[in-house]
């Protein structure tokens, strides 16, 4: 009897007296200010109430200290934009049981985690836990590509932005991982190019392939890049398990993010709370997958009916009048992602 894999992505979201799985005050030690929920002026939570229900499949129930007993000794790295930030906060809050914990161990340091002169914050970060020696990593790298400075001695220099090569701490870090989780979609816009000064290039020089020029297909094409590179590289790092992460959903309602765009319903899957199809929605992140070893972490359906979990009007770092309809309330959307993560591995 062949066992088929199982679509996490297809079936429904249930209530769930057992939800959140941690705590939005608890939790304080690992979640950014602006996406604990519990601590802004939000009173309505009943997005923390509901579990997705697999349609064919058992999901097992999460349990911080059985995860990390699994995880005893391995690495796991998100390594991609702030929604991968995202998912790597809501692991560390679902490791920990969303508890202060003294014993982690900060080891950004060795991977070389700094903050630089004119940052906000680190590069990355990185955790261990020492009852297993399970290590909890994320790493800042928006679009996957590796980025240079065009002129290393001139702080206004633009950046060459390599589409055909994947950010060069995936390169010098692959054999320290045992699990990857790879994401990009939100800086793929012609702002973001202009804000960070990048400029595509593909094959060491200025792209000029006109089939690159919009911006969806430099993505895809670089997805696809970084995919293929990872894939050439698994045979040798057999114990690595990589994953490439579908598109989060942006809900942006009535406009843009700078035009008045709102995601204010509080009212849990106004729009449904099925997810019946079998494909994937990230038609993409699918053809990128396509024929490797490295395998779709599909969430873009099933948070695509969760638009009353975004920070909303909430954000403590909004302007006035400006919704964040891209990030999500943690504890929340994140944390299923990590349930399907978890039951992949």
């Amino acid at each position: 009897m062949i066992m088929l894999a199982c679509n996490y992505a297809k079936g429904k979201w249930v209530s769930h007296e057992r939800r959140p799985l941690y705590s939005g005050f608890g939790c304080k030690q690992w979640l950014s200010e602006p996406w604990a929920c519990r601590l802004t002026q939000r009173k309505d939570f009943s997005y923390e109430k509901f579990r997705w229900q697999p349609e064919s499949c058992d999901m097992p129930e999460f349990e911080g200290s059985k995860f990390l007993r699994r995880m005893q000794d391995k690495t796991i790295a998100f390594v991609g934009d702030s929604l991968g930030r995202q998912q790597f906060q809501s692991l560390m809050c679902m490791a920990s049981g969303g508890e202060q914990r003294s014993d982690v161990e900060d080891v950004g340091l060795q991977y070389g985690f700094v903050t630089g002169p004119d940052a906000a914050r680190p590069n990355g970060w990185a955790y261990r836990f020492p009852s297993t020696n399970t290590t909890i990593l994320y790493y800042w790298s928006a679009t996957l590509c590796d980025v240079e400075p065009l002129n290393v001695s001139d702080p206004a220099t633009n950046y060459a932005m390599h589409l055909d090569r994947p950010t060069s701490f995936l390169s010098q870090n692959l054999h320290r991982f045992d699990v990857l989780i790879l994401n990009t979609g939100h800086h793929w816009n012609r702002g973001k190019l202009k804000a960070n000064r990048w400029e595509m290039y593909v094959n060491g020089a200025p792209n000029t392939d006109k089939k690159l020029a919009p911006m969806g297909s430099a993505k895809d094409f670089a997805v696809h890049s970084v995919v293929k590179w990872l894939d050439s590289q698994l045979p040798q790092h057999p114990r690595l398990k990589a994953f490439y992460r579908s598109i989060s959903p942006r809900h942006f309602f009535n406009g843009e993010w700078n035009s008045g765009g709102t995601c204010d319903n509080t009212r849990p899957m106004a729009g449904g709370s099925v997810v019946s199809q079998d494909a994937a929605v990230d038609v993409a992140a699918v053809s990128a997958v396509n024929g490797t070893s490295v395998e779709l972490l599909d969430i873009t359906a099933l948070s695509q009916l969760r638009d009353e979990g975004h920070i909303s009007k909430y954000s403590i770092n909004g302007a006035q009048g400006v919704q964040d309809c891209l990030h999500w309330c943690l504890p929340g959307i994140p944390d299923t992602w990590n349930e399907i993560l978890a039951a992949q591995l």
